[in-house]
């Protein structure tokens, strides 16, 4: 009789994805690639629809990894996932290290059971390295199936993430989890807790939170969050694991300014472990220079002067990144002292302006200032925009990723006189007001 109920369970999900199937925008086409499967009625395969985009960098001729953005539950957010693939920031983190930037969307409609994808094992571990095999096919880059990933995660992003890492530790250069964990102790209507094997524990983490998801504000929707991760962190420290926690002075479930800390950190985490050529093992972190700190302390100190209990001690991999942590858990206003790229292929038809530009690896793109014979003329945008911190040129949803439509980087100059040669140059700036060349 169980028996029977899960499956008209499932195969009422699986119709109910099927029949508001979602939006699937921007179009995937060079250096993009998209695949799509549809929801399962077969127990133990993935019961919900999922779209893969992938953003492959242009001119890259063998992958070294996988950078996967991966959205959380809820119907919204699981939209949001549609356009992390395009997102400028996380695309320079993925060509420096010439790896593929993925972001899944799961179809989840809304009130489903998210763990339903969530919890790898639920059949989104499948289902996500077949879009591998077939986006290697489709690229032509047969490397896709076999090179390590970089895991990113927001809400239950984060319990995948995480559970992916105990599922696949060769695999994996880092896990950044932001407001969400892998369960490891048995709890009554909670998923089945991991086991963790050793190699997880060589693997660097970062668990990061919202000071509003119970670290200092204790009520509301979100305040279980800091129990679940307080209790993940000491259990996997106290193994030994390179586990750290940043904990945001400014939010609660939102992602905030993470991205400044996450996409160094992940930087610094996949300098150090890509191996040299495909097929070799991960390498491990270094240690000559790590730093520590007690746990939702906010200074740090090298290893070698710290005198708290290193078993709790928030694990960090270098000096710089120690410095950027303890300024992201003060006000989360990194420092940083490098100009963005400057923009390339401008072009002008008629008082039609566009052209290109690559964010900045440190402080992503917040807009463009444009001259007209060597005078300022506008911004683009004239008012930046972002619920959630920095103003970005590309703006930014609740799951960290560009909202639709894609904001295209083009101007329009109503005031340029007929029959005048005007001269124009783009100024690219990011996102602490440093501009480009």
């Amino acid at each position: 009789m169980r028996y029977s109920i899960l499956l008209l369970i499932i195969a009422v999900t699986a119709a109910l994805a099927e029949q508001s199937p979602y939006e699937v925008f921007p179009p995937a086409e060079p250096p993009y690639h998209r695949v799509r499967y549809v929801a399962s009625t077969i127990p133990g395969e993935l019961i919900f629809a999922v779209n893969f985009t992938a953003w492959i960098p242009p001119g890259v001729t063998t992958l070294r990894g996988v950078i996967v953005h991966q959205h959380g539950c809820g119907e919204g957010s699981c939209k949001s996932g549609l356009t992390g693939a395009f997102d400028l920031h996380w695309q320079a983190l993925a060509k420096k290290h010439d790896c593929v930037l993925l972001s899944p969307a799961y179809e989840q409609p809304d009130k489903a059971n998210c763990q339903m994808w969530c919890d790898p094992r639920n059949g989104s571990d499948a289902a996500f390295r077949r879009a591998l095999a077939d986006l290697a096919a489709q690229s032509k880059h047969s490397e896709l199936t076999s090179v390590p990933w970089a895991l990113w995660g927001h809400s239950g992003g984060g319990h995948w993430a995480g559970g992916m890492l105990f599922l696949h530790p060769e695999r994996v250069v880092a896990a950044w989890l932001r407001s969400g964990v892998p369960a490891l102790q048995a709890a009554d209507n909670k998923p089945k807790p991991y086991s963790i094997p050793d190699a997880a524990l060589a693997v660097p983490i970062m668990c990061n939170l919202g000071t509003k998801e119970g670290v200092t504000v204790k009520d509301g929707r979100f305040a279980g969050v800091w129990l679940g991760v307080e209790s993940y962190f000491t259990t996997m420290r106290a193994k030994g694991a390179l586990v750290s926690v940043s904990v945001d002075p400014l939010t609660s479930h939102e992602c905030g300014n993470q991205r400044y800390l996450a996409i160094p950190w992940l930087d610094v985490c996949l300098s150090a472990r890509l191996p040299e050529k495909i097929g070799e093992p991960l390498r491990p972190m270094p240690t000559d220079d790590v730093w520590l700190a007690p746990l939702n302390g906010t200074v740090a100190v090298s290893a070698a002067t710290f005198t708290g209990d290193r078993a709790t001690s928030v694990w960090l991999p270098n000096q710089a990144l120690a410095k950027a942590w303890m300024q992201y858990v003060n006000d989360t206003a990194i420092v940083d002292l490098t100009p963005p790229p400057a923009p390339t292929n401008l072009r002008v038809a008629g008082n039609e302006l566009t052209w290109e530009a690559e964010a900045d690896l440190e402080s992503g793109l917040a807009g463009f200032i444009i001259e007209r014979d060597g005078q300022p003329l506008a911004k683009v945008p004239e008012q930046g925009k972002n619920p959630f911190g920095r103003p970005l040129f590309q703006n930014l949803q609740y799951s960290d990723t560009p909202s639709q439509p894609l904001v295209r980087m083009q101007f329009t100059d109503d005031m340029a006189e007929a029959g005048k040669v005007h001269q124009y140059r783009i100024i690219a700036v990011n996102t602490v007001g440093l501009t480009s060349k």
